[in-house]
């Protein structure tokens, strides 16, 4: 086999893998639009709604979990799980403190498979580490914009590190995604923070509430973990192929 004819493999194998991951993500697709459909903001909580809201995560999962097998159980698959945790216990107000607590796990859970053998990436450039800067310093700065209306909360004396935590996490991850050089792991981080923030100027009263505040958290939200769930097939894949090449 030549050289175009290799590539020519290489493509049709490529779009096969896609159109496959395409298929198999159809259940999150559907289950988040039924969720979109069913959703009532001002509905009261109930197991259903922590069901419905947990159930396209937990199909990510599922769909990560039969591409990649069990080497992302320790990350991207365990860190969608426990953000399903989160999803339900944010149905209820009073569980905010544990749902932020499983979110800051999958963050976690994310930054460990970012730094994994199968994520490849050079060293970083004086360009990758300008934007490492950026990130940290909206990381302390917005939680330093955050701190005066977390002391006006019930139970400020826990939510005040726990919200700097939580920052401090999400924004390791953040760091790392860029790190990964994957585009889709990299715009599923940032776009992930973004509803992140959204929620917090929301729930911590920052901004008079929005009209379609709730819409924006949640759209940003199943989009961040859709694009991480794909940036971690792909990054198996693509270390496969590599592999694959080096022993040709």
């Amino acid at each position: 086999m030549d050289i175009l004819e290799t590539h020519a493999y290489d493509r049709k194998q490529r779009r096969n893998m896609s159109r496959a991951l395409l298929f198999s993500l159809l259940p999150f697709f559907l289950s988040t639009a039924l969720y979109f459909y069913l959703w009532t903001p001002d509905s009261p909580a109930s197991i259903t709604s922590a069901g419905v809201k947990s159930a396209p995560v937990l199909l990510l999962a599922a769909a990560v979990l039969s591409w990649n097998g069990g080497q992302s159980v320790l990350g991207v698959v365990g860190g969608l799980f426990f953000s399903a945790i989160g999803d339900c216990c944010l149905i209820w107000p009073e569980l905010f403190l544990h749902g932020m607590g499983a979110f800051a796990v999958a963050h976690l859970l994310y930054s460990i498979s970012f730094l994994s053998s199968r994520y490849a990436n050079s060293s970083s450039s004086s360009w990758t580490r300008f934007l490492y800067l950026i990130l940290v310093v909206v990381g302390v700065g917005f939680y330093i914009y955050l701190y005066p209306f977390l002391r006006k909360e019930p139970q400020p004396d826990v939510l005040t590190p726990a919200v700097g935590v939580y920052i401090f996490l999400i924004t390791v991850m953040g760091v790392l995604a860029i790190r990964t050089r994957h585009t889709s792991t990299l715009l599923g981080s940032l776009i992930f923070m973004v509803s992140d923030v959204s929620l917090a100027l929301q729930v911590f009263k920052v901004l008079a509430p929005m009209k379609h505040g709730s819409t924006i958290i949640m759209v940003t939200y199943y989009l961040a973990q859709l694009l991480i769930a794909v940036g971690d097939v792909k990054a198996v894949e693509d270390n496969d192929d590599f592999a694959k090449w080096k022993r040709s």
